[in-house]
């Protein structure tokens, strides 16, 4: 019975050491530094803000729809606690940076971003939100077409084998 507790203890916490997120992984000063730099030249979403927004647009509209009231008292508050937030951007992006750092060696980071420094590279991180944005619409027409279309075909075929649905 013991030998079973080791082994699921052993097999627990190989799983957990194999999901373990890349910030846990040491990495050197230079790399963590090259990785900033490119989170920096790439945050043309501003991530940070956005979310920090989203979340006060959430917290107003929670609070607000049952306490109409407090409307002036929470946007108040909220405005407070967002400027709490602004000084904590770098904490986020320096745990960004953490993952990159630990994907790409110094050498890789050295060279992309060399490119993000580039106008090609510019442009990229520039337009990467409405690009990737562009991309989810044409996959989601392609998948809802290429469903239906595979369903018909299946039928299709399901029938030319003699077997009706």
């Amino acid at each position: 019975m013991r030998l079973k507790a080791f082994a699921a203890i052993m097999i627990g916490a190989s799983l957990m050491a194999v999901s373990m997120p890349a910030y846990a992984q040491e990495v050197g000063p230079e790399q963590l530094q090259l990785a900033r730099k490119y989170v920096d030249l790439t945050d043309r979403a501003q991530i940070y803000e956005t979310t920090m927004v989203e979340a006060a647009v959430e917290t107003m509209r929670q609070i607000v729809q049952q306490n109409p009231e407090l409307s002036d008292a929470t946007n108040k508050a909220i405005s407070k606690i967002l400027e709490e937030y602004k000084a904590k951007k770098g904490d986020l992006m320096d745990q960004f940076a953490r993952v990159y750092a630990v994907q790409f060696t110094s050498e890789e980071l050295t060279e992309i971003v060399a490119f993000y420094s580039t106008p090609a590279g510019e442009k990229l991180a520039k337009t990467a939100a409405q690009v990737n944005g562009d991309l989810s619409k044409v996959l989601e027409v392609f998948t809802n077409n290429m469903r239906q279309e595979f369903f018909a075909k299946v039928r299709a075929e399901l029938k030319a084998n003699g077997v009706a649905l």
